[in-house]
């Protein structure tokens, strides 16, 4: 994938760098297809909170390391909850990590969530990731979604902006622990995948 970072629009909200229009429709088709081949190995599952309540959205990961929750609490596995490894994180999805944080260490996930029309993500951070001092690179396909963008504590102002297929956003320095969130889905505003919603590819250094 060769990407010329001098050609996309890139802006700054609350310190978090998002990339409009980075992938290109042929790009998005091909990481699609790369997160179907992925969910093959490791299906969807509808992840609980450790107080026993489903998220609204499905997930699955790629990578050395996954992300789940259930009772036990929020972590990372070695393993699919059925027992079995993760598959590798997809070559083209590795190689927008590379163009947007060239300097980071190689990431470790990339959880995959996918938001149903009436899926929503509430304000959270990600902490569960020893060295915070990496970037999160978020990756989305198919229908919009609101994303709000917060402050480090719970509470306050918060900003939002609409995220579209192919943009990317990065997460990185003070950014890096902004809570943050999805509001809602605008089913029908993309023809990317076969059905509404939205798939989210989230890259990070785990340990």
């Amino acid at each position: 994938m060769g990407v010329n970072l001098t050609e996309k629009w890139e802006r700054d909200v609350r310190g978090v760098r998002v990339i409009d229009g980075f992938l290109s429709t042929a790009e998005q088709v091909a990481i699609v297809e790369d997160v179907r081949a992925v969910a093959r190995m490791a299906p969807f599952i509808r992840p609980m909170t450790p107080r026993g309540r489903p998220l609204s959205v499905r997930m699955t990961s790629a990578g050395a390391l996954g992300w789940v929750t259930d009772q036990k609490g929020y972590r990372y596995e070695v393993r699919h909850p059925s027992g079995e490894p993760w598959p590798p994180i997809p070559v083209r999805v590795r190689a927008v990590w590379d163009a947007v944080v060239p300097t980071a260490r190689p990431p470790e996930s990339c959880l995959v969530n996918w938001y149903g029309p009436d899926a929503k993500m509430g304000m959270h951070v990600d902490r569960d990731e020893a060295d915070p001092a990496q970037p999160v690179v978020s990756i989305s396909l198919g229908d919009d979604a609101l994303f709000r963008i917060g402050n480090p504590e719970r509470g306050g102002k918060t900003e939002s902006l609409w995220l579209r297929s192919g943009d990317v956003l990065v997460m990185e320095g003070p950014a890096r622990l902004l809570h943050h969130g999805v509001d809602r889905i605008a089913p029908g505003t993309s023809t990317l995948l076969d059905a509404p919603g939205r798939i989210n590819l989230t890259l990070r250094v785990v340990t």
